[in-house]
């Protein structure tokens, strides 16, 4: 059970939400909506484009924030990491260069910057400590996206030391559940194996192709469990150190996969096409530092977060297919 918010700490804040019309920023938006906010403002891309530092200097100068938290990012599964590695990088590079030292220059009371665990090294033991950060390469097809994110931890900590500006680095591990992503292009594994079963189901298939072998492990995190960590950690905490959001929970990929085939009720075969990657061989995170430094425990049993997916994509395809950029 999350503790019970300070009402004291939302009453009078202006909080400005980057990246609140995406999958976590909508969860965020909804959080926040329980907390009573002074205000809450989410500008679009098209407002304001957060790789042109003076549309980040605009965006400040219009909003005045006291509180950010900086969700823009620009994500794919595997396959867009493969397809556009040096867009991935860049984006997000300037994205949270700029944002980060606006608020710094425009002294912000607190910014709240989300990282990912693509930025731990390939063969990091099991469960990822946050100490284990820089203690190899990221796997390869994350790696150019995860070395962007973890740049942003550099900057904050430096900024911290030098400036002591107020700023947090949060990493949630495998993000799934209703609003996601279904587009192929784009899309992580759980809605991409869940559109292949779906599709297959539909056209009478007699087997979907999945890449990789299925020896990969991941650990899935339900949005609304991610974003209520991440309303926490803003409200409660306010230390330079990384901080891992997970749900103690590692699923090997041929597990989920029979998982999700079956909550389908697609009956035909399975086939792996090895000549593709696995992606990082397993991903599970230790999430001690964030249970005990500002309460967060995760609430969502994954046989329910998956079928809430599930149940919202067929009532959304349209929109759950359709290409965000």
């Amino acid at each position: 059970m999350s503790p019970q918010p300070d009402p004291d700490f939302w009453s009078t804040r202006r909080v400005l939400v980057t990246g609140g019309r995406g999958f976590l920023g909508r969860a965020v938006l909804d959080r926040l909506s329980t907390r009573e906010v002074g205000s809450v403002v989410a500008p679009t891309s098209a407002d304001y484009d957060l790789r042109d530092r003076a549309a980040v200097a605009a965006m400040f100068a219009d909003i005045e924030p006291d509180l950010v938290i900086h969700l823009a990012a620009r994500v794919g599964g595997i396959g867009a990491n493969m397809a556009r590695p040096a867009e991935l990088y860049l984006d997000n590079l300037l994205m949270g260069t700029y944002v980060l030292d606006e608020a710094r220059l425009r002294e912000t009371a607190k910014t709240v910057v989300i990282g990912t665990i693509c930025s731990y090294p390939k063969y990091t033991p099991v469960p990822f400590s946050e100490t284990s950060l820089w203690q190899g390469y990221p796997e390869e097809t994350n790696a150019p996206y995860g070395i962007a994110k973890l740049a942003q931890l550099v900057q904050l900590q430096a900024n911290r030391a030098q400036y002591g500006q107020s700023a947090i680095y949060l990493m949630p591990t495998n993000l799934y559940g209703p609003r996601d992503k279904f587009h192929p292009a784009v899309s992580h594994v759980i809605p991409a194996l869940i559109k292949k079963a779906v599709d297959a189901k539909e056209s009478g298939a007699d087997h979907i192709d999945v890449w990789g072998t299925g020896s990969a492990s991941r650990e899935f995190l339900y949005v609304d469990d991610a974003a209520e960590g991440i309303v926490l950690a803003a409200e409660r905490y306010d230390g330079g150190e990384p901080v891992n959001l997970g749900a103690d929970r590692e699923l090997p990929i041929r597990d989920l996969v029979e998982i999700i085939v079956k909550l389908v009720g697609f009956d035909g075969e399975v086939r792996w096409d090895t000549t593709k990657p696995d992606g990082q061989p397993r991903r599970a995170v230790d999430a001690t530092r964030a249970r005990e430094r500002f309460g967060f425990v995760a609430g969502t049993p994954f046989d329910e977060g998956l079928r809430l997916t599930l149940d919202w994509y067929l009532a959304n395809r349209a929109e759950a297919e359709a290409r965000p950029f």
